[in-house]
């Protein structure tokens, strides 16, 4: 176990003479929190799917050690449970699987048949795990590698649940909106409470009041299941995902990083301050204002950021109405408010996040990446899964090229793309009629790319780099070393698969957007943050 201050852990930065540095907003301590358990050591430990890791995390003091870390054996862990002996039960959602650790950290499979595993939890010597995905199935599971038994079938999403005192299961059905209590025996159940924010958690607390978290609505609800009375313990924003008691005492993680204590109604205490899961993307509109991709959620920041989290000012997230879905790559739209968003489920829309509202343009695609448009609307966007690159124009979409290796970023230069091609480690230049041709080349992985001044600049994530680079074959220099992007040095992330039709699979994306002034926005997905690289004067 190692315990850190923050998320990243790796040498400073350095930048070429002439440029400077700073960061938009501050680092993140997690890369998401999603089910939370309070352990018998008193910790609470912390399932993250982003980072792909089990963390735990001292309720006074936030110290937080890595239990399990990044490119482990444990894969996405969504939700997590322990029983007497210490065993810990995970689900692990993008595998589709249930994992036990054992206390000496040897890891196996429980079950390896259950898609978009997320709930879990342990009751009277049953693990009991369910699907968070349409038709989904609440299962009672054989430790010793037995067939599962299957509680109840044909569930509309179920999300973290508990038994209750009167030996029922108790489940936010996110695709109903309600809460429903399920006999054990015989999978009949009934609804406790409906009309809700979208539930995705349900905790009984010591008295035996449920008090659960509302994804899309940010409340987290304390209900008396005998009387039905609700009480509002808090609003904290959307993207809530779990609830963990250390006694009497209620904390509540948040998709976004964030872990807060309730002290009481209305009244919190920030253990851990929300923050970016990533980011990915990052475009800059005529005003300069910039968004900013982080998955579920999508956010403005402007150029004179002060480095808090306020500065990211939330525009919109998959429950919000009109949102095109996970947001990786991104380019500002022909009017001001749109922006052009590749999703993590293979579309490419126009999204206006004020107007609550998007127009698709395209469907179907595997892992879409980079996204950049010219000034007559064409726009350009690279996928990843087949080694294509398209491009749209009003309702027609067209291939302009093929056979790439893992294409990622892309600029354009009125009607010349430039893309990113990770797996080969180049940069190419498509032009129409004219065979693809390599405009700079021995990088290490190049993801985000943009074009400034007549130069372009690329991220590379296994370097480390920002480098800046003539793209007709002139000079070429390195900007920036040791930028918190990528994985860490020596470290092979696990590939995370899709999330059921929530989202595809989950390739981290370093983009890098340029300002009117010279100033380089760049994806710091090591560490969750956006720096601002600018040129002197």
């Amino acid at each position: 176990m190692s315990s850190h201050p923050s998320r990243y852990h790796g040498p400073p930065a350095t930048l070429t003479e002439g440029w400077t540095l700073a960061r938009l907003t501050p680092p993140s301590r997690l890369s998401g929190a999603n089910g939370i358990r309070t352990g018998a050591d008193g910790r609470i430990w912390i399932a993250s799917v982003p980072s792909s890791s089990v963390s735990a995390i001292n309720p006074d003091t936030g110290a937080i050690d890595i239990i399990s870390p990044l490119g482990g054996d444990i894969v996405a862990p969504d939700d997590l449970v322990f029983d007497e002996a210490g065993n810990l039960y995970l689900t692990e959602i993008t595998l589709g699987r249930v994992s036990m650790r054992e206390p000496n950290g040897r890891v196996s499979v429980v079950c390896g048949d259950m898609p978009v595993a997320n709930p879990i939890t342990w009751s009277q010597g049953r693990l009991i795990a369910g699907e968070c995905r349409m038709d989904a199935r609440i299962m009672e599971l054989d430790r010793n590698g037995g067939a599962p038994r299957v509680i109840k079938s044909g569930i509309p999403m179920a999300n973290a649940f508990d038994v209750g005192p009167d030996g029922r299961l108790y489940a936010p059905i996110m695709g109903a909106n309600e809460i429903w209590a399920i006999d054990l025996a015989t999978g009949a159940h009934e609804v406790v409470a409906g009309d809700l924010g979208v539930p995705d958690s349900v905790k009984f607390d010591a008295r035996g009041r449920i008090v659960t978290t509302q994804v899309a609505s940010g409340d987290v609800l304390r209900i008396d299941v005998q009387s039905g009375a609700r009480e509002t313990l808090a609003n904290l924003g959307p993207g809530l995902d779990n609830v963990a008691f250390v006694g009497d005492r209620i904390f509540i993680s948040s998709i976004n990083g964030s872990i807060t204590e309730i002290l009481a109604p209305g009244k919190t205490r920030p253990l851990v301050q929300r923050g970016l899961q990533w980011p990915l993307g990052l475009a800059v509109d005529a005003g300069g204002t910039i968004f900013v991709c982080d998955g579920v959620y999508g956010y403005n920041l402007r150029p004179d950021a002060d480095a808090s989290v306020e500065a990211l000012q939330l525009a919109g997230m998959i429950f919000y109405p009109g949102c095109p879905g996970y947001m990786r790559g991104v380019c500002a739209g022909s009017s001001t408010g749109e922006w052009i968003i590749a999703t993590g489920l293979g579309s490419l829309a126009r999204y206006r996040p004020a107007m609550g509202e998007s127009d698709f343009i395209a469907h179907g695609y595997d892992q879409l990446m980079g996204v950049a448009a010219n000034a007559r609307g064409a726009v350009v966007f690279a996928e990843y899964g087949t080694g294509r690159v398209h491009v749209a124009e009003g309702e027609n979409v067209r291939e302009i090229a093929n056979g790439l290796d893992h294409p990622m970023g892309v600029a354009v230069d009125g009607d010349t793309a430039y893309v990113a091609e990770a797996g080969a480690g180049r940069i190419v230049r498509l032009r129409q009629g004219s065979p693809v041709e390599t405009v700079v080349d021995g990088l290490s992985r190049p993801e985000g790319i943009c074009l400034s001044g007549g130069k372009l600049y690329i991220v590379d994530t296994l370097a480390k780099t920002l480098t800046e680079a003539d793209p007709d074959g002139g000079t070429r220099r390195t900007i920036a070393e040791n930028l918190p992007v990528g994985a860490p040095f020596g470290v092979t992330p696990k590939f995370l698969g899709p999330i059921g039709d929530m989202a595809g699979p989950m390739v981290n994306f370093a983009g890098i957007a340029a300002g009117a002034d010279g100033t380089l926005y760049v994806s710091g997905d090591a560490e969750g943050s956006v720096l601002a690289i600018r040129p002197a004067g």
